[in-house]
């Protein structure tokens, strides 16, 4: 791996010495919020993990190389580039041939991260199966790679633009732990439950590490979600968040808004008719799932 695989210094030593590393995406800087706040997130979320105890890894494809562990500038460059790809795991391979340059979603930033030994992953929201899928067949690579790559990925939960029910039914049928902490409720990103039962609870980051430990000592492949609630103070009730999505889909739909501009189209115009609440939520939720996750790669490390 080390002809497409490029490790910071800190990065690698850390994973030489077996100290706790975060992964971070960079998908979240490119396009998950606007300039500047995804700079000043991006730069937060490694400072939350440094705080617990923990190395951060934020990836991206940078002029055909895998980077995992960016420098200040590469940060900044990636929140300011707008015509950055955003790139999956099928992704890959065509801009690593072609020099390019992509922000990882969070299917290709748990491939890399599997690459370069990491086990823990922290993000805002995984992908899903959207509303519709019946007809349309979209179905995020996330899903996919859950059961690829031997990650634990913290999130609030999946997008609350998704079918969340059908979501945790395929995750089921992947044979991927769906864990929720400290909860009985599946949390819906920007809500602290959806009205749906978590498959499985865990109240400490020591009993989500010691499940990490035996899913992958018995030779269980893939990875588990990690569902860490919005805190509540930062949450937005579900019913109000529900009609918000509800009527971005219809604009969707209306424009044509297809494939990979669906989540991005759907969350700016969330944040738009919640008059930025959303986007507050976002960063929020984000901060305390690095919190999390540096615990938990604590936890693993020791």
């Amino acid at each position: 791996m080390q002809n497409y695989l490029d490790l910071a210094p800190e990065v690698a030593d850390a994973i030489k010495a077996g100290r706790p590393v975060v992964a971070l995406e960079s998908t979240l800087i490119a396009h998950g919020m606007p300039y500047p706040q995804n700079l000043e997130t991006g730069r937060e979320l490694e400072r939350i993990i440094r705080d617990g105890g923990a190395v951060p890894a934020t990836i991206a494809i940078l002029d055909g190389r895998l980077k995992v562990g960016l420098d200040d500038g590469q940060l900044a460059h990636i929140a300011q580039s707008a015509a950055l790809a955003k790139a999956s795991v099928r992704d890959m391979a065509v801009l690593v041939a072609t020099g390019g340059n992509g922000a990882t979603t969070v299917a290709a930033t748990m491939r890399i991260a599997a690459m370069a030994g990491i086990r823990v992953f922290a993000t805002g929201g995984i992908g899903g199966v959207h509303r519709g899928a019946a007809k349309s067949m979209d179905i995020s690579a996330d899903l996919q790679e859950m059961a690829q790559s031997d990650v634990a990925v913290v999130c609030a939960g999946a997008k609350a633009i998704l079918d969340l029910g059908l979501t945790l039914e395929y995750l089921e049928t992947l044979g991927v732990p769906v864990i929720t902490f400290g909860s009985d409720d599946f949390p819906a990103f920007y809500s602290r439950g959806c009205g749906l039962k978590s498959p499985f609870r865990a109240d400490s980051a020591a009993e989500i590490a010691a499940i990490m430990k035996a899913k992958w000592t018995m030779g269980l492949k893939g990875g588990l979600v990690i569902a860490n609630p919005i805190p509540e103070q930062d949450a937005i009730p579900a019913l109000e968040i529900e009609r918000q999505v509800h009527a971005a889909l219809v604009e969707a739909d209306t424009t044509g808004i297809k494939g990979k501009a669906v989540t991005p189209f759907l969350l700016q115009h969330v944040a738009a008719l919640t008059e930025g609440r959303s986007l507050a939520a976002n960063i929020a939720l984000i901060r305390n799932n690095a919190r999390l996750a540096a615990e938990i790669a604590t936890a693993v490390a020791s």
